[in-house]
C-alpha cells in the first residue's frame, strides 16, 4: 500500500487524479490522508469524486472514503479490461479534470477504451476540451498514443449539458524528446460562443489579433443548457505545441477574453520552453511512462508540475533532473 500526503507540494486536487491512473497502472493500491489541505474547502470535492467513481468503474476497484469532503481516500484496483462505458459528472463538473483520472491508465494499458462522458467541456480552473485537441492530444500521438476525442456538445457554468466520446487504444508509449521548437508555423485559434450573438467570437479574435496578428481563427458558435465562451490558442512549431486559453465569464468584455489567451500565450512564447507550463504538467505524467527517457523545456515550474514529478517516483522507478535556470530543462530518466 503506497502511502500519500495530500498536503504535500501544491496540495490540490491533481495528486488524486494522477494516482487514481498510476494505481490502475501498476496495481499498487495507494492510501491518501489530508486531501486537497492547500485549499480554502480541503477534501473531495464532487468533480474529484466523480474521477474516483470512474476509475472504480473501470477497473472494479474496491475504495474507501469516497464521499464528498472526504480527506482520506484508499483506492485498491483490479483488473482493467478497457471496454465501453458511459459516465455523467453532472452538472458542469469538468470533463478535462475527469479525464486526467483516465486518461494515462487508457493510453498505456493494453486495452481499448471508449468513454462517453457528460458535464462541462469549458469550464472554470480546468483545461478546455480544446486545449486537449489543439495542444496534448497531438503531442501525446508523438509518443505513439492512439486516441481521439469528438465534442458532442458544449458544456458551460452552472448547467453543463456537454458531451464528449474519447476513444483510446492502449499501447507502449515512446519517449518524447522536446529539445528545440523549430520555426513557428502558425498560431491557430478556436474563439467559442455559446446562447450568444456569433459577434462575441468575432469580438474575442479581433482582440487576440491585437496581441497575435498573424493568428489563424476557427468560430465555434452553439446552443446549450448555458450560455459561455473562450478561445484556445495553439503556437504551432516544426517540434512542439505551445498553448493557451481564457474562459469568458457573465459581466467580463469579449475583449477581455481574447487579450487574456493572447497575452498568455505570448508570454510562454517569449520565455523559450519547448512546453507551455500547463502543458507541462499534464505530459510529464505520460513522460514517465514512456519506455526510455524524455526531455522538455519550460519557462516556469508551476507547483503542480513539483507536486506531479514528487508522486510519480513513489509509483514508478523515475527520476528527474530539473534545471535551475529559466527556460528550466526538465530530464524524465526512466530507471527501468
Amino acid at each position: 500500500m503506497i502511502e500519500l500526503d495530500g498536503s504535500e507540494g501544491e496540495g490540490g486536487g491533481q495528486t488524486v487524479r494522477t494516482a487514481l491512473s498510476l494505481s490502475v497502472l501498476t496495481g499498487q493500491p495507494f492510501h491518501i490522508v489530508d486531501i486537497r489541505a492547500g485549499r480554502p474547502d480541503p477534501g473531495l470535492k464532487p468533480q474529484h469524486l466523480a474521477g474516483v467513481r470512474l476509475m472504480q468503474k473501470l477497473c472494479s476497484a474496491r475504495v474507501e472514503g469516497d464521499a464528498v469532503a472526504s480527506r482520506e481516500l484508499t483506492f485498491a484496483p483490479g483488473k482493467f479490461t478497457g471496454g465501453s462505458h458511459e459516465y455523467d459528472v453532472g452538472t458542469a463538473g469538468s470533463l478535462t479534470l475527469l479525464m486526467q483520472s483516465a486518461l494515462p491508465a487508457l493510453v498505456a494499458s493494453p486495452a481499448e477504451t471508449e468513454l462517453y462522458l457528460k458535464g462541462g467541456t469549458d469550464v472554470r480552473w480546468s483545461p478546455p476540451v480544446d486545449h486537449y485537441q489543439m495542444v496534448l492530444f497531438p503531442l501525446l500521438r508523438r509518443m505513439g498514443a492512439n486516441l481521439e476525442m469528438t465534442v458532442e456538445r458544449r458544456g458551460y457554468h452552472p448547467k453543463g449539458g456537454g458531451a464528449v466520446r474519447l476513444k483510446v487504444i492502449g499501447a507502449q508509449l515512446s519517449p518524447l524528446r522536446l529539445e528545440e521548437r523549430g520555426e513557428l508555423v502558425q498560431v491557430i485559434a478556436r474563439a467559442c460562443a455559446q446562447n450568444l450573438p456569433k459577434e462575441v467570437a468575432d469580438r474575442i479574435i479581433a482582440s487576440a489579433r491585437r496581441e497575435l496578428p498573424d493568428l489563424v481563427a476557427e468560430k465555434v458558435v452553439t446552443t446549450g443548457l448555458s450560455p459561455g465562451a473562450g478561445l484556445t490558442l495553439a503556437a504551432e512549431y516544426r517540434e512542439t505545441i505551445l498553448g493557451w486559453s481564457a474562459l469568458g465569464e457573465k459581466g467580463v468584455p469579449a475583449e477581455k477574453v481574447g487579450h487574456e489567451a493572447a497575452s498568455c500565450l505570448r508570454k510562454a512564447m517569449d520565455l523559450g520552453g519547448t512546453l507551455d507550463s500547463r502543458t507541462a504538467d499534464q505530459l510529464i505524467t505520460f513522460m514517465a511512462l514512456a519506455k526510455g527517457d524524455s526531455s522538455f523545456t519550460v519557462g516556469k515550474i508551476s507547483g503542480h508540475m513539483t507536486s506531479q514529478m514528487h508522486l510519480l517516483t513513489q509509483f514508478l522507478p523515475v527520476r528527474f533532473a530539473v534545471g535551475r535556470t529559466s527556460p528550466h530543462r526538465i530530464d524524465v530518466i526512466n530507471r527501468t
